[in-house]
C-alpha cells in the first residue's frame, strides 16, 4: 500500500464517511492513526438561523428601507443564504458534515421585532412558534432540534403569555429576541428596548419560568444611522451589530435589572460583541461618575456579565477572540455556535475543532455547557 492511503482506499487522509479509527501507513511503514472524519462529533450549535413562510421575517413590517441586509450580499451568497434558511434537507445533511448533534433553531432577524403592529406582532408569534414545533420537534429528526421561542416584545405582557406557552406548551429551551422592537408609526422611527420599563411583566415572567433568553443583533434602528452614511453597509453584520447589542446589553446591566432578577440568564453570540474586551473600560471610568447618574445598577458591570451573561462563538472564527471571551466570563460560559446559514457550518467546525485547547474544555465549549444552560438529557 502507498503512504498516504487509508486501508480503505481514501488517499490523504480525506474524509471517507467512516467514524472509526484507520490505520494509515508511513514512508517507514509504521502504523499511525487519525480518525477518519475530522469533525468533532457531538456539537450542539445554538445560534443558527431559520425561516418562515407565514410573513418575511428578513424585513421590517411594513417596510423601512435599509433595514435589510440581504440587498448587500453577492447574488450566489445571497441566494445561498435564503435556500439554506428554509431547506430542511440542506440543514440535516450541513448538521452531519460538520458533526453537529443538536442544533437550536430561532427566527431569522428582525423576524417578529420588525413588525410595528402589536396586533399582529401577537399573531405571527403564535403562529411561527406553533410552525417551528411541528418542524424542528416532531417527526424523524426531532431528537436533533430544539427550538426557542420568539415573542411579542411590541405588547410585553402578551410576550409574557407567549413566552410561558413556548416553554410549558411547546418545549422551547427559551427565549430568542432580535434586539429592539420596532413601534409606533413607521414614519416616526420609534423603537423600544428590554430595559425600559413596560417590559417589566416579560422579565418578571422570564425569571419564574427559568430559562435563558437570546439577545441577538439586528441593523442599528434607522433613526441612529446619521454615523453610517455613505457607508450603510456597516450598520448590519460587519460592524452595526455588535455595537448596537453590546449598548442594548450594557442598558440591560445599567438599569438594576439583574439586582431584580439576579438568576436571569442572556445569551449573548459573537463571542459576546465586544464586550469581553470593553467592559473593563466601562466600569473603570463609571467609578468617577456621580451615584445615581448612571442607572439603577448596584454593582460593577462586569459582575453582572460574568454572573448572567453566556456567549457563543456563533460568527467568530479567531482563537484570540475566544480566549479573551473565556478570560473575561470563564469556561462554563462559553459555548460552540456557526451562525447558519450566514456562516459556513463546515467551516466554523473546521476551526473549532482545530483549536489547540485540552479535550475537556473543548467538550464543554462544544456541547456541556450548552446541555446545562438548555437543559438538554
Amino acid at each position: 500500500m502507498a503512504p498516504g492511503t487509508t486501508t480503505n482506499g481514501t488517499a490523504n487522509g480525506a474524509d471517507n464517511g467512516t467514524a472509526f479509527p484507520t490505520t494509515l501507513e508511513s514512508a517507514s511503514n509504521r502504523p499511525t492513526f487519525y480518525r477518519a472524519n475530522p469533525h468533532l462529533s457531538g456539537k450542539i450549535a445554538i445560534e443558527e438561523h431559520v425561516n418562515t413562510d407565514i410573513f418575511n421575517p428578513s424585513m421590517t413590517n411594513p417596510n423601512i428601507e435599509g433595514q435589510g441586509e440581504l440587498p448587500y450580499y453577492q447574488k450566489v451568497f445571497g441566494d445561498d443564504v435564503k435556500f439554506r434558511l428554509s431547506n430542511f434537507e440542506a440543514r440535516i445533511k450541513d448538521m452531519d458534515a460538520s458533526g453537529t448533534a443538536i442544533m437550536a433553531v430561532s427566527l431569522t432577524a428582525p423576524g417578529i421585532e420588525g413588525v410595528f403592529d402589536p396586533v399582529q406582532a401577537v399573531e405571527l408569534a403564535r403562529k411561527v412558534n406553533d410552525q417551528f414545533h411541528k418542524i424542528y420537534r416532531t417527526g424523524p429528526y426531532a431528537h436533533r432540534f430544539r427550538t426557542w421561542g420568539c415573542v411579542p416584545m411590541q405588547d410585553p405582557k402578551a410576550a409574557a403569555k407567549e413566552a410561558e406557552r413556548c416553554v410549558k406548551e411547546l418545549g422551547c429551551v427559551g427565549i430568542f429576541i432580535n434586539g429592539y422592537s420596532n413601534i409606533g408609526n413607521p414614519a416616526d422611527l420609534e423603537v423600544q428596548y428590554l430595559d425600559e420599563p413596560q417590559c417589566e411583566p416579560f422579565w418578571a415572567k422570564v425569571a419564574e419560568l427559568d430559562v435563558p433568553v437570546y439577545l441577538h443583533p439586528r441593523i442599528v434602528a434607522t433613526g441612529q444611522m446619521r454615523i453610517f452614511r455613505g457607508y450603510e453597509f456597516l450598520a448590519g453584520s460587519p460592524w452595526g451589530f455588535a455595537r448596537e447589542t453590546a449598548e442594548h446589553a450594557l442598558r440591560l446591566m445599567l438599569s438594576g435589572l439583574f439586582d431584580r432578577y439576579p438568576n436571569l440568564r442572556l445569551v449573548l453570540g459573537h463571542c459576546g460583541e465586544g464586550l469581553p474586551t470593553a467592559i473593563d473600560r466601562t466600569d473603570h471610568r463609571l467609578r468617577h461618575f456621580k451615584k445615581g447618574e448612571h442607572g439603577a445598577h448596584q454593582r460593577d458591570l462586569a459582575y453582572y456579565f460574568a454572573k448572567n451573561f453566556w456567549i457563543t462563538t456563533a460568527g467568530v472564527m479567531k482563537a484570540t477572540t475566544l480566549e479573551s471571551t473565556i478570560r473575561e466570563v470563564g469556561i462554563d460560559r462559553v459555548m460552540y455556535s456557526a451562525d447558519y446559514p450566514y456562516e459556513d457550518m463546515v467551516e466554523a467546525a473546521q476551526w473549532f475543532d482545530g483549536l489547540e485547547i485540552d479535550e475537556a474544555s473543548r467538550a464543554k465549549l462544544a456541547h456541556g455547557n450548552a446541555k446545562i444552560l438548555l437543559g438538554i438529557k
